[in-house]
């Protein structure tokens, strides 16, 4: 990705200036240059090039390799850049004392599975490390299990513990409406969010929630409990990937375990893909992924059942044999037998 293709970050440039060359001190509290500084009061007057702190900041480099890591998903980067952008620009109004308040970062990612969601949350949290809004910048991916106890008095330190392992980073919750259950009177869950909801908002300098789970789903839990939704700044929707993504993303994840498809196996596996999207329990690049590993048992299977030489090509290639012996191309298959 090149340096212009950072359409958020894309800023007039009249004087490269690293934000860490203006002493916060020269900016009084109403944004008014201090007169005993007048080289740094001149430097700032002419201008802060945002996206040169933003490169050197690191952000950019998180968000090439999210793009090389995930296809597709054109709107979530946008959205990722924009959030970065805002972050990058509040930085650099602080040195001019334009002060605001820390913007509210919680967020919410609804989409199917296997659309890169925690994928999304991890690059997202290094993006805040960077930027100084995260004291750690790492990820505590959990569910309801993890958050919700079985007996009174259970789910308050299962649910403190956690938070307190999210410190510093995010905590990602993934299918986070099962931590409301209305039909069950006995359910604790209710509990797990009262806490979350207080440490979302007095400690929203500490830590950044993020909830997934499909759309619809999350949309009822936000009605049911409008407490969280209101706490939440961020709604991003992860599309499914079609048959062309999900084609590009098994090529990316056989490239980094040194295998890749002959010829005839590329259209085949695209085949495969065509049969398997409709079907329930499709998981976009988790099912690509599982479709993967099946490819390659076969293949080992074919290479030890020949009982001959084999060279490192042969090592490395994935045939379409491997592929059409998936039992979605027969007729159980075809009818929604387990994913093969």
């Amino acid at each position: 990705m090149t340096q212009d293709s950072h359409v958020p970050f894309g800023m007039p440039r009249p004087v490269a200036l690293d934000l860490a060359e203006v002493a916060p001190e020269t900016v009084t509290r109403n944004g008014a240059l201090a007169a005993d500084e007048p080289e740094a009061a001149v430097a700032i007057a002419e201008g802060i090039n945002v996206e040169a702190a933003a490169r050197e900041s690191g952000v950019f480099e998180v968000i090439e390799d999210l793009d090389r890591e995930l296809v597709g998903l054109d709107p979530v980067k946008t959205r990722i850049r924009e959030v970065a952008a805002l972050l990058v620009v509040d930085m650099a109004r602080r040195r001019f004392g334009l002060e605001a308040e820390r913007p509210n970062l919680h967020m919410c990612f609804t989409g199917s599975p296997g659309t890169g969601k925690t994928t999304v949350a991890m690059r997202m949290a290094t993006v805040l490390h960077r930027l100084g809004y995260l004291a750690k910048g790492h990820l505590v991916a959990v569910t309801r299990d993890e958050l919700v106890g079985q007996y009174i008095g259970h789910t308050a330190p299962k649910t403190r513990e956690v938070l307190k392992r999210a410190m510093g980073g995010v905590l990602f919750i993934d299918e986070a409406y099962y931590l409301h259950r209305q039909e069950n009177d006995r359910d604790y869950g209710q509990e797990a969010i009262e806490i979350l909801l207080q440490v979302m908002e007095n400690q929203r300098n500490d830590i950044v929630v993020i909830l997934a789970g499909y759309k619809d789903r999350m949309d009822q839990f936000f009605s049911s409990n409008p407490g969280m939704g209101s706490r939440i700044a961020h709604h991003i929707d992860f599309p499914d990937y079609d048959l062309d993504e999900l084609v590009a993303i098994a090529r990316i994840m056989l490239d980094r375990q040194n295998y890749a498809f002959s010829s005839d196996a590329a259209p085949a596996f695209r085949e495969l893909m065509s049969r398997r999207m409709p079907q329930p329990r499709f998981a976009n690049a988790r099912s690509v992924r599982n479709a993967l590993e099946r490819a390659r048992l076969r293949q080992a299977n074919r290479l030890v059942s020949t009982g001959m030489l084999v060279t490192r090509d042969d090592l490395m290639r994935i045939e379409a044999e491997d592929i059409y012996k998936s039992r979605w191309f027969t007729e159980a298959g075809r009818q929604g037998s387990p994913e093969a």
